[in-house]
């Protein structure tokens, strides 16, 4: 080697080891185990998770926690933000994250949630199990307006700019996900799952948020696979298997007072497999003031469903309910179901009951192809209450609007 290239290397190789060393510490790990959690299943790890989190989120760069192979009792833990110095914070997991089964354990009623965390990503090819079996029989908040609400597995409140990836959660006490009030968060590459008849159990319930985009995902519960509540815009839901479940639904809106519109919803390219409903939109009799707008469903495949297309503006499970005096006031226009094909296990495929004080406008009906799966010899039909729309293309059952 010449004097020349051992003078370039000297000038080199601090700038190499400089680079490595500064790159080691923005992509810094922070394994739980190392903060003392156990996996054993048995050990509540609660207090070694938040101290690994606790330090990514002090720290600057690119931090990780990491759940590692095992399994992590993990009891009721908020993940909190703002973490100014992460970009992004990391929390991957690994192993299988249990949930406690005794309910006393509960102070609020969620298990494990992320609040005003900026560009999050929660991966790993994990599993979050809330071990619900034994809390479901508690739970009467489908017969009941004063329940008290079980702990739902994940909630994301005030996130920004984040990524929920490659994750399972199965048998949630509660909803399996919420989003709230947050803005431009993907979720891709979900699995969620409880059996069908496990009350509540809500894939992903999203309220209050801008920008949600749900895709590429296989969704079965024994509620909504996908719900969207007040005050939701810019949704977009794609390349969904919903099954088993009560299918992707708008609402219910106008339970409460003073709810936000909900505007901008797209579910394309998705599948329902043997759901009591497919696409609905439910609302409150009797409810407050808002508007339910520009919704778009196109290229969606029913296998089985009960109810494929429904609009409910009487929306009520409870026992005891508003009155036919008091009709829903929340407006639905523009509403599109286009490219919608499969098989119905009722006879009434396209069931529309809008309000009667503020009846649907713009409901759109273009090529409908829903074939009725029951007697033989017995088609499909539809039923429409207070609806304006039109109807194009193939039209089975024969169109009511």
């Amino acid at each position: 080697m010449t004097p020349r290239a051992i003078s370039c290397l000297w000038v080199v190789l601090p700038i190499c080891i400089h680079a490595i060393l500064l790159a080691d510490a923005e992509n810094q790990i922070f394994n739980v185990k190392e903060f003392g959690a156990k996996a054993d299943g048995e050990t509540d790890d609660s207090k070694a998770v938040l101290a690994a989190w606790n330090a990514a989120c002090a720290s600057n760069g690119r931090p990780r926690v990491v759940i590692p192979p095992g399994t992590f009792l993990i009891g009721e833990t908020k993940f909190e933000g703002p973490c100014p110095g992460a970009y992004p914070i990391v929390v991957e997991v690994k192993g299988k994250v249990i949930a406690p089964t005794d309910l006393s354990l509960f102070s609020s009623d969620d298990w494990i949630s992320f609040s005003k965390v900026h560009r999050l990503v929660l991966t790993g090819g994990g599993v979050f199990d809330g071990r619900g079996g034994s809390a479901w029989p508690s739970n009467n908040c489908p017969t009941s307006a004063n329940c008290k609400l079980l702990p739902t597995s994940l909630k994301f409140n005030f996130v920004t700019n984040s990524t929920i990836r490659r994750i399972s959660s199965v048998d949630s006490k509660f909803f399996h996900m919420i989003i709230y009030g947050s803005e431009n968060v993907k979720a891709h590459d979900l699995r969620i799952s409880a059996p069908g008849d496990s009350p509540n159990t809500d894939g992903i319930h999203i309220e209050d948020s801008t920008g949600i985009a749900i895709s590429r995902s296989v969704i079965g519960t024994g509620d909504d696979c996908v719900s969207i509540g007040p005050g939701s815009n810019l949704i977009a839901i794609s390349n969904v298997i919903c099954g088993p479940g009560h299918g992707i639904s708008v609402g219910s809106l106008g339970k409460y007072p003073d709810e936000k519109d909900v505007t901008g919803l797209r579910v394309r390219n998705c599948t329902f497999r043997n759901t009591t409903n497919g696409l609905r939109i439910k609302t409150w009799p009797g409810s407050g003031a808002l508007h339910a707008k520009n919704f778009t469903f196109e290229d969606i495949i029913m296998k089985d469903v009960h109810n494929p297309i429904i609009i409910d503006q009487k929306y009520c499970p409870y026992d005891s309910c508003p009155t036919e005096e008091a009709p829903s006031k929340v407006k639905i226009s523009n509403v599109n179901f286009t490219n919608v094909k499969g098989t119905s296990t009722s006879q009434v495929a396209v069931n529309l009951v809008c309000s009667k004080a503020f009846p649907c406008d713009g409901v759109a009906l273009s090529d409908i192809d829903l074939k009725y799966n029951g007697e033989e010899g017995k088609a499909t039909t539809s039923s429409c209450a207070n609806v304006n729309g039109f109807a194009s293309g193939t039209q089975v059952p024969p169109p009511c609007v």
